[in-house]
């Protein structure tokens, strides 16, 4: 997911998204402990997809970077 995608959401939705990008890491881990082949990429996409999402949710919260915000400029 790009950053310039996140920042169109509201808080909520990025907060939804942080939830549900946990829980499918959560169960790319589970499939990896249990031996299933998943593709090993998508547990770091995943970790770099939560960092993503917190580090916007962390700029909102702060108010910084509204310049990137593309809702403000439509």
């Amino acid at each position: 997911m790009k950053a310039s995608e996140i920042r169109l959401k509201s808080r909520q939705e990025i907060l939804d998204e942080i939830d549900a990008t946990s829980r499918e890491l959560l169960n790319i881990k589970f499939h990896w402990q249990v031996g299933e082949t998943r593709n090993p990429a998508q547990k770091k996409r995943c970790r770099i997809d939560i960092a993503r999402l917190k580090t916007i949710l962390r700029e909102v919260d702060l108010g910084i970077n509204k310049h990137l915000n593309k809702k403000e400029s439509v």
